[in-house]
């Protein structure tokens, strides 16, 4: 499912609602999981999952192409990790 199709089925799953609105709905919670994020906050819902983001060191690397050793820098990377009620419906 892509977010287009993610779009159309929250705005009939909703019926009230446009797909439109659907659509604002989406963006503004991407929006706020990503600036909360960006804080070093965690966005955790109930049984669904939690979204943090975690720190990776820096490291060495080789481009696989030219075999050239580079140097990655230390980031911070998106994390997700499946809440129960996310894992046992999947488990049926």
């Amino acid at each position: 499912m892509n977010k287009g199709e993610l779009i159309s089925k929250l705005a009939e799953k909703y019926g009230a609602c446009s797909r439109a609105e659907a659509e604002r709905a989406l963006d503004s919670f991407v929006d706020i999981v990503v600036e909360s994020l960006t804080k070093g906050e965690e966005v955790a819902i109930s049984g669904f999952g939690t979204f943090s983001a975690r720190a990776r060191a820096a490291r060495q690397g080789i481009n696989p192409k030219t075999g050239v050793k580079i140097q990655i820098p230390a980031m911070r990377s998106p994390k997700f990790k499946a809440g129960k009620g996310l894992k046992d419906a999947l488990k049926k």
